[in-house]
């Protein structure tokens, strides 16, 4: 799951101001066989099972290994992986009510280990998603499936009970049958940290803490690729020690990095860095619970409402206290915008207004909570809504370890809260402790936090990111498992139902007007609020060649295709 920008045009304008518009140079060489390319990581995965992993470093090693029937382009078109072409009314692969969509697998298709790859695996893929408490963390779509056929071991059927307007988006990764177990017991699957996939690499070696290694599937679906003997996922402390690798050759790529890296690494011979628009947008992520339950239900939700955060006027006051702009201009040298909504790039882009910084209107919004200073100006409840009289306004921000942004923008965080008369403290963790799963006992899973703040993004299709972050239906709990990534346990009858909407008409620009009526609901309830909107920032040497940024997909999205200059 990526980041976002402004704009077109504006970006276009950021970008060729500090020449970052910059694509790999066409080498005159012919793509050559063998060699190795090593990435840094500065997040070590929890797990690799697709369908369980929640941190975007997983799917950095995941799509190099798992493939699905469609994948999208660097444009955020759909095209084929494993099935021959995309269905459409056309071709005879969507029906006239769209309610049966038919996918015709590549002829030959083999798993790594050299098993064949058949319809019966996406049946499989689809039951283990939808299996009771399977530890799924989504079955947004997949739940509106009636049933998968397979009438020839190439032919998959896929029948709806109802129109589910972003179908092509399902189906993203094929789990193989053979090589993974019951999916009532998929939380203790070898798979997880051992996945079997039809990509271009296959996963030999994880030495946690220090490297995971892919070498070349022999069994690849496209005769001569890859061209790479093995990729190295090398696991970093931090950005800042890949970024030290990456200036002294000994790693070829550096993940994610940040608008504030520019400087140092442009010009730097033999360094390139990738930085198209892209979808993600860091935010803070407002828990609305009690955060002393466990997975609280809806309902619990609403009869235990977090006692400082579960009133509006208090998260109206936390967003008018942020100097937003001042963050984007001292933290990233002007280089990033202001945040506004989830959905700020791609065909369903709405535009709301950014909020002002105004710290005067959020100390009188407090006032009017029932939060009066205290002798040492942090502000306490008296006759507040939720809150106990006497109760200090005082809230954990919490965050990733190893993120030297973050980390400072925590600390101008803090000193903004202050101004108003609340006060943050932190507790950093490590990615794989934040963006754990419910079976590991995740705090952001479980609902015990008050503030979470990271990057996360919508897909080419935003459905599953809108409805997984923001439907009722899909707050964590025991009873589904953990099942969805509404953290922040908001519920809202009106954005329910746009969601529901969005999901349910062919027609994009219907779509489009129903998740932008969501947008502008959510952005006065803020269960999120937006900081800034994202560049997709990588850097890689000119050894490297055959690199295609894609926003919609992750760094390795055409591994296939990478080769390495004499």
């Amino acid at each position: 799951m990526r980041r976002r920008g402004v704009p077109a045009i504006g970006w276009l304008v950021v970008a060729i101001l500090i020449g970052l518009l910059t694509l790999p140079a066409a080498s005159q060489q012919p793509p050559r066989r063998g060699g190795t390319v090593t990435m840094a990581l500065y997040q070590e995965p929890e797990l690799l099972n697709p369908y369980m992993a929640t941190q975007t470093a997983s799917f950095e090693v995941i799509t190099m290994v798992v493939e699905g029937l469609l994948a999208n382009d660097e444009k955020g078109g759909y095209v084929p992986q494993l099935a021959t072409e995309v269905p459409s009314r056309a071709n005879g692969g969507v029906s006239q009510d769209g309610k049966t969509i038919t996918y015709h697998l590549r002829s030959g298709l083999r798993w790594s280990d050299g098993r064949p790859l058949t319809c019966d695996d996406v049946k499989f893929t689809w039951q283990a998603i939808v299996t009771p408490k399977s530890g799924a963390i989504s079955t947004t779509g997949y739940d509106q499936i009636q049933a998968v056929d397979c009438p020839t071991p190439q032919t998959v059927v896929v029948r709806y009970k109802t129109f589910y307007a972003p179908f092509l988006s399902r189906f993203r990764w094929i789990l193989p049958r053979h090589a993974t177990g019951d999916p009532a017991n998929m939380t203790r699957w070898d798979y997880n940290r051992r996945p079997l996939g039809s990509g271009p690499f296959r996963l030999t070696e994880w030495a946690s803490g220090d490297h995971i290694t892919l070498v070349r599937n022999d069994n690849y679906r496209i005769k001569g690729q890859p061209y790479l003997d093995r990729v190295i996922i090398r696991i970093v402390p931090s950005r800042e020690v890949g970024k030290q690798l990456i200036k002294t050759g000994d790693v070829d790529i550096v993940w994610d990095l940040i608008e504030s890296d520019v400087p140092e690494l442009r010009g730097v011979p033999g360094i390139k860095i990738s930085a198209p628009p892209g979808p993600g947008a860091e935010r803070l992520v407002l828990n609305l619970a009690d955060p002393s339950l466990d997975g609280p239900s809806p309902e619990m939700v609403k009869q235990h409402p977090h006692p400082i955060l579960g009133d509006p006027r208090v998260r109206e006051a936390i967003e008018l206290g942020i100097n937003k702009r001042e963050i984007t201009s001292k933290l990233l040298f002007g280089l990033a915008t202001v945040g506004t909504n989830e959905l700020h790039i791609g065909w369903a882009r709405c535009v709301t207004p950014p909020s002002s910084y105004n710290p005067p209107k959020a100390r009188r919004l407090l006032e009017e909570a029932g939060w009066v200073p205290g002798p040492d100006g942090i502000r306490v409840a008296k006759g507040a809504r939720y809150a106990k009289d006497g109760t200090r306004l005082r809230l954990k921000l919490q965050t990733t370890t190893g993120n030297k942004l973050r980390e400072q923008a925590e600390q101008l965080i803090i000193e903004y809260m202050r101004a108003i008369g609340l006060e943050f403290y932190i507790e950093n963790v490590p990615s794989a402790v934040l963006f754990g799963s419910w079976a590991s006992g995740a705090f952001r899973k479980h609902g015990h936090f008050d503030v979470l703040m990271y990057t996360t993004n919508p897909d080419a299709d935003p459905h599953a990111q809108v409805e997984g972050y923001f439907a009722s239906w899909n707050m964590p709990t025991a009873d589904n498992a953990g099942r969805g990534f509404n953290y922040a346990r908001y519920a809202s009858d009106r954005v329910d139902a746009d969601i529901k909407k969005a999901g349910s008409v062919p027609d994009l620009d219907l779509r489009r007007a129903a998740y932008c009526d969501a947008m502008k609901q959510i952005v006065s309830d803020r269960p999120h609020i937006y900081l800034y909107d994202r560049a997709t920032m990588n850097g890689y040497r000119e050894r490297l060649q055959g690199w295609v940024a894609n926003v919609w997909e992750n760094v390795g999205w055409n591994a296939q295709s990478w080769w390495v200059s004499r």
